[in-house]
């Protein structure tokens, strides 16, 4: 799915801050950073029902008032997520004090100041039409940072989403509004039934959370399951069942080893001994690492270092097991019926 993007980059310094309020009319935009320009970037993906933005501005306080309300009459429920702490003023001595990394709930059919640094945010937008089961559950949250597990969920799945987005189907919106719609009843208003009904995207944001901590740690010798649950605050037994169908964690811990080392070694410039790479992610001795990956690739790690350099570079057909299981955001929604 394409983006809609607006940037000011290629303004002049001067115009830049202009050219923003005008991108960004649903608010007033003040920033004493104009004076060198207003560097912003947004991109935005109307899925139809809803809308996600990644916005890139300068510190920034912006205000959304009753003259903005009257003239637009935009109600939609906004799900914001900063990279830096949000301070705002939400009328009726209501303050908003939410950390960085957190997500909350806002109404634009409300007067609201908010002030934040230089920052990345994700922004989801809700109309109130297109969801209008999910009003109680988000007045009741309005301005609360969503910090306890839940909430760490919630924030993954949108960044998730915004990730899937460039590469989304369009033919799957409907779709997407059904599981966007379980997850936010599941983290927002948590409930046994709220919970059973936002299994799929929940599921499938855990195990992403797992994949993130693993391709991060791929060097540690002490990459175990037990880890991955003290890191994800997590039991094994959650564990085991989200890596079911990978033939285990361990099994796809070694698989996204043996990926890396195959990136590695088919790098031109990398001029490191093939021992080293695989020492490197926890291979202990050569014939070990070689045998794995032949197992992997159907070739040994010489061979494919020596099919890199060639005039024909080698790529595998096949690279690892098949994954029946929901693997990123467009699988679970091929997966999910809209009535």
């Amino acid at each position: 799915m394409d983006a809609k993007i607006f940037t000011t980059l290629d303004l002049p310094k001067s115009q830049q801050l202009d050219a923003w309020r005008g991108w960004f009319d649903l608010f007033d935009v003040q920033s004493d950073a104009s004076i060198g320009g207003f560097e912003a970037t947004s991109e935005t993906w109307n899925f139809g029902k809803f809308s996600l933005s990644r916005v890139k501005a300068p510190r920034l306080l912006a205000s959304r008032t009753a003259k903005h309300i009257r003239r637009d009459s935009i109600d939609h429920w906004n799900i914001a997520i900063g990279r830096k702490r949000t301070l705002a003023d939400a009328g009726g001595n209501r303050s908003i004090d939410v950390p960085a990394g957190v997500p909350f709930a806002a109404s634009l059919g409300r007067e609201i100041i908010s002030f934040r640094d230089e920052d990345e945010r994700l922004q989801l937008y809700l109309p109130r039409d297109a969801f209008p089961d999910l009003t109680p559950a988000f007045e009741a949250a309005e301005g609360r940072p969503l910090t306890d597990q839940m909430g760490v969920l919630l924030a993954e799945f949108v960044e998730l989403l915004a990730r899937s987005a460039p590469e989304f189907p369009e033919t799957h919106a409907p779709a997407l509004q059904t599981a966007i719609h379980a997850m936010l009843l599941a983290c927002i208003a948590p409930s046994h039934d709220n919970g059973i009904l936002g299994a799929a995207p929940i599921a499938m944001t855990k195990k992403a959370i797992i994949r993130r901590i693993i391709d991060q740690n791929l060097h540690r010798s002490d990459l175990t399951p037990e880890l991955l649950c003290r890191k994800a605050a997590m039991s094994r037994s959650q564990l085991y069942r989200l890596f079911e169908n990978e033939g285990g964690v361990k099994a796809y811990i070694q698989r996204e080893r043996l990926r890396r080392c195959f990136d590695e070694l088919t790098i031109n410039a990398n001029s490191r001994s093939i021992l080293s790479i695989g020492e490197e992610f926890g291979f202990a001795d050569a014939s070990s690492f070689s045998r794995a990956f032949k197992r992997e690739f159907g070739l040994t790690p010489s061979e494919a270092r020596h099919a890199n350099l060639s005039d024909a570079p080698f790529r595998p057909t096949h690279i690892g097991r098949a994954n029946t299981e929901t693997s990123c955001l467009t699988d679970i929604l091929r997966q999910t019926a809209w009535p």
